[in-house]
Order: C-alpha cells, then structure tokens, then sequence
C-alpha cells in the first residue's frame, strides 16, 4: 500500500531503508545508530537488516564522525551521519565548516561531497541542557551548505531521499518534538523540489512564515484566528538554505502582512534575513513591518521553564493581532 499514516520518526526510518536497498554506497552512521537504533529510534532494525558495514555504530566523537564522512564522500559513498542531539553538533563544527562546507568550491566543482547530517532539533521534549538547541542559523550563514527540515511525514521522507541524493552536503534538521506526529505518506508519490516552500494553508489578510516544530503551531494559529473572522495564509518554508523567497513574495504581495515564526532566538535568527529581504522585495505591496516571532536571546532554559521560552499559540496570535493593528 502506497498511502500509509506515519510518526513523522516512523517516516525518516522509512526513508533510510529504502537509500540503504536502492544505493549499495549509502553508509548510515553515529553515536548508537546500530544496535540501540538511535535515541530515536529513527535507525531502528536498520542494522540487523543491512549489517554494520552499512550502519556503524561509532564512537562518541563527533568531529572524528563528521571526517570519517568526508573521507567517505572523497571515495564515492554517500555517508549519512546521525548526530544524537542539536547541541553535540558543534564539536564537529569545523569539520562542518571548514572542510565540508567548501571542498566543492576549493576543487572548482571536481570533487562531490554527498554528505548528510541529520541532527534532532528543537525544544518541546522536557530535555536537560544541550538538548534543546535551535543552531540553524549558524548552517544556513555558511556557504556551500544546503540547509532543510520538514515539518511532517511526507516531507520527513521524500525530503531525506532528496538529500541523500544530492551532490552537495545537507544539514538536515529534524523537528524532535514532531517525532511522533502522525501524517500521511505516500511511497509512490513524485516529491515536491527540495528547496521549494510549500504554502500549508490559503488566506488573504496575513502571511504567516514558518518551518520545522513551527509549522503546526502557525496552522493552530491560522485556525484560531479564523475564527475570528481573520484570514491567515501559512508558508512552510521547508528549506531554510537555499531560501525560496519568491513563494514568500508571492504570498505577501496578496496579504501585505508578514510573520515569520521559529523557534531559534529572534537575534540574529533565519526570520532577520526574511524580514530584510522581503522587506526589499515587497516595500510597496507592505501595509505593515515584517513581525517576527521566536526564543529569546538566552540559554535554553531548564525544561520546566521551557514553555515560557518558547514560541507558542498565544505569542503567535499576539503578532498576528499587531500586525493587523497597523
């Protein structure tokens, strides 16, 4: 049956078993990949299905992981690797940056780099520290880097296989606290572009922008303020580097209002360049500045004050509100 009703986790699995049947060169690996199947579960069975040759549980070591990728990639295979959680990333940095990011562009195009890095994002999980980070940001500055997250099944999926098949490295964030969100998946199906956006719901009085965990949040909104008489139109934005700003446009010139919504601090966040450039693009078709709605520039805080840090219904309405107020 091609159509099934998916956990956006159950989904990625998916989508790992079937790069692992179709391309003999895709390697998955990283911390407890294997045996345990991932935090997650997202590898889960994948192991004993393909054999640790294919799924390798590696060392805690992140930086080694990201290399051993590379070098992988320098061999023509196409490596996938799991970091466990959004704040382990970073010893891997400049691995990430330095060497990954630019090897294409230091070889003038010769040499491919068919590198993804799947890292769980995003709070909502009641997490200790270094769990619950929102880093995209920091990916999508870097040049030579391709930069997704899907917000549901059908994208975790046919995003992933996007990804795996690109010639170029992919920081592949995953909305954690969507892990088990259930939507409809169709095998068959032929995928959307990957970098494209996708607008999740119609309107006419206001645009809302989101992506990732996000995603649902704005749809509740969108329904919340519908009932009061407001129509709000909401963009997934999907991808966050490259940026598809021409679907933002499109959907601003009809409403001349914009929200842009993540979770990452507004400082310095992906919605500041959103709001700068559309703010360009769309100076006339404005009946209000570009509002934008996100955490707070702060450390992620201890889990039992995490619903006070992120970006919820009642702040999501509240922009909408002001933004029509203009």
């Amino acid at each position: 049956m091609a159509v099934q009703k998916l956990p956006l986790a159950k989904a990625l699995n998916e989508s790992l078993r079937k790069a692992l049947e179709t391309d003999p060169k895709v390697v998955v690996m990283g911390l407890d990949v294997g045996k345990l199947g991932g935090v997650f579960r997202i590898t889960d069975g994948l192991q004993k299905d393909f054999g640790e040759d294919r799924v390798v549980d590696t060392p805690l070591a992140e930086s080694g992981i990201v290399g051993t990728a590379i070098g992988l990639a320098l061999r023509g295979y196409r490596p996938v690797v799991e970091i466990q959680f959004d704040g382990f990333v970073f010893p891997a940095y400049d691995q990430i940056v330095t060497q990954l990011a630019k090897m294409r562009a230091r070889s003038l195009g010769t040499v491919k780099m068919p590198v993804v890095i799947r890292i769980p994002y995003g709070g909502g999980i009641g997490a200790v520290e270094h769990h619950s980070e929102s880093p995209e940001s920091l990916f999508a500055h870097v040049a030579g880097l391709k930069v997704v997250t899907p917000a549901n099944s059908s994208d975790a999926y046919w995003m992933l296989q996007q990804a795996i098949q690109s010639d170029d490295p992919v920081i592949f964030f995953e909305p954690k606290r969507r892990y088990w969100d259930k939507g409809e998946l169709d095998t068959e199906a032929i995928p959307g572009e990957l970098h494209k956006a996708r607008v999740a719901r119609e309107g006419t009085d206001l645009t809302l922008v989101a992506y990732g965990p996000m995603v649902k949040t704005c749809l509740e909104a969108a329904a919340a303020a519908a009932e009061e008489g407001k129509s709000v139109e909401v963009v997934d934005l999907r991808s966050i580097s490259p940026l598809d700003f021409d679907t933002i446009q499109t959907s601003v010139e009809k409403t001349g209002r914009l929200v842009v919504v993540h979770e990452a601090p507004v400082f310095f966040g992906s919605g500041a360049e959103i709001a700068a450039r559309i703010t360009e693009r769309c100076f006339y078709h404005l009946e209000a500045p570009v509002l934008r709605v996100g955490g707070y520039h702060a450390p992620y805080p201890p889990a039992r004050l995490e619903e006070e840090y992120l970006p919820g219904l009642d702040r999501v309405l509240d922009a909408v509100d002001r933004s029509l107020a203009y």
